[in-house]
Formats: C-alpha cells, structure tokens, sequence
C-alpha cells in the first residue's frame, strides 16, 4: 500500500457538537490553531459498532430467494444471472453482479456456516438499482473487511474489497444472528 495523509477540514464555528466529537472518534489526528496532535477521542472501533445498524427489511413481494449451500454456488450464479436479467440489469453490470454474488455466496460456504440465503430484487424502476443480499449466519470478525486492503503478506482477504469495489453500493450488518451483505448495481 501507499502511505497518504488526508486533510479533512471542519468549520468547528458551525458544525454541530455531535458532528465534531464524531470527527475527533473518527481521526487519529487534529489540528487546532495550526498544531497537530493526537486526537484523545480517536476510537474507530466504537465509531464502527455505532454504525453497524440492521439493515432495512427485504421488500418479500418482490423479492426472488434462493438457499444455497456447498453444492449450489454454480446454481445460485444462474439464478442471479436470470433475476438480473429479468429485472433489465445491463450486461456489463450483470457481469459485476455474478462476480459479487461469486464471492458472496462462496464466503457464505466457507467462513458463515456453510449455507446461506441470496435475494435480489429491483428499486426505483427501469431508471434504478438491482439489489443483492447474501445472508449467512457467520460473524463478520472485522467490520472493517472490504473497506480496506489486506496486508501484501497475507494470502487471502482480498474478496470482500473486490465486493466494495465493483459494485455501487455494499452495505453490511453482522451481529450474533449472522452476516448481511447487500449491494447495488445501477442499471
């Protein structure tokens, strides 16, 4: 990885106490009246719990659910390539789709338990999204995976960056029930 230093500015003036005390939990260093030091609030794990908020519930009328273990990958690929098309994903997108629904459901064999449950389903019309949601009852360990790259020695955990990078959006709860990974894909 490369090494980059970010400044990110706040008008500590106008913002809001709770939008200030958020930055300070969220950046390892601050500066004030041009001096950095280290942020004493600076708590990313905690900042990362509070935000790791159940999903929205699936619209069930409109969504296609397949089970899926071990011996069912190559058919829950098939199924999201039809639902994809059926739901007028482009084929480009439709690409990224089953790339994503790929790792998804294959994390879900590995790391979650062994099976788990993908839906899909469309938002906003032709103009919108195709929704994926893969849900296994593993526990995402680092809510942080796919948000950031795997160290170079390691040999795995490129998966879930893959995941954030192709599609538009990914969303992701994990809790004692299990892991919910839900992502969208313009059409």
């Amino acid at each position: 990885g490369r090494t980059v230093t970010i400044l990110c500015p706040y008008d500590v003036r106008r913002l809001d106490s709770r939008v200030l005390a958020d930055a300070h939990a969220t950046h390892p260093t601050v500066i004030r009246d041009g001096r950095s030091a280290e942020s004493e609030a600076y708590a990313p794990e905690t900042v990362v719990a509070r935000y790791n908020e159940p999903l929205a519930a699936v619209p069930e009328v409109s969504a296609v659910c397949f089970s899926f273990d071990g011996g069912s990958l190559a058919e829950a690929r098939h199924r999201a390539a039809d639902e994809a098309g059926r739901l007028g994903l482009a084929a480009a997108r439709t690409r990224d789709l089953l790339l994503v629904v790929a790792e998804l459901t294959t994390n879900s064999v590995v790391h979650g338990g062994g099976r788990g449950v993908l839906r899909m389903w469309g938002e906003g019309g032709t103009e919108g999204a195709v929704v994926c949601e893969v849900r296994d009852a593993g526990v995402l360990a680092d809510p942080l995976a796919g948000r950031r790259p795997a160290p170079p020695e390691r040999p795995g955990g490129r998966g879930l960056l893959l995941v954030n990078l192709v599609a538009d959006l990914v969303r992701t709860h994990t809790g004692g029930a299990g892991t919910t990974v839900r992502c969208w894909f313009g059409r």
